[in-house]
């Protein structure tokens, strides 16, 4: 269990996913009107979870990966990020269920994970 009971929350979504297909297949309009949905019912998600809100985050754009060889582009499956306050690592997971990233809109899944103290940190 995290030591102070903040969790990062990374919302994940395959950019070749058949979700994803189907949902750039959607006529502009029809996806308009589901982006739409998607941002209200977001909006009454995180209303609704304030008081375990630490940082909203935010969407997560283009990724650079730093190595011993140096610096590259790269992709991964990361969209966006929440940083949550809950007593546990099951209670912060379930402010997620039903998220609209996966309930509306084309997203696969949200990974929660504490955020530990660093070791030897006092």
């Amino acid at each position: 269990m995290s030591t102070n009971n903040t969790y990062l929350a990374v919302f994940l979504g395959s950019k070749t996913s058949a979700r994803r297909a189907a949902w750039d297949a959607l006529p502009e309009g029809e996806r308009r009107a589901q982006e739409k949905e998607g941002m209200l019912a977001w909006k009454a998600w995180a209303e609704k979870h304030q008081d375990a809100i630490v940082t909203m985050g935010g969407p997560l754009g283009k990724t650079k990966k730093v190595t011993q060889r140096g610096i590259d582009d790269t992709s991964n499956d990361m969209g966006a990020f929440t940083v949550v306050r809950a007593d546990s690592h099951e209670a912060a997971a379930k402010l997620f269920e039903k998220h609209p990233h996966f309930a509306i809109f084309p997203g696969d899944a949200v990974e929660i994970m504490p955020v530990l103290p660093i070791p030897g940190a006092s």
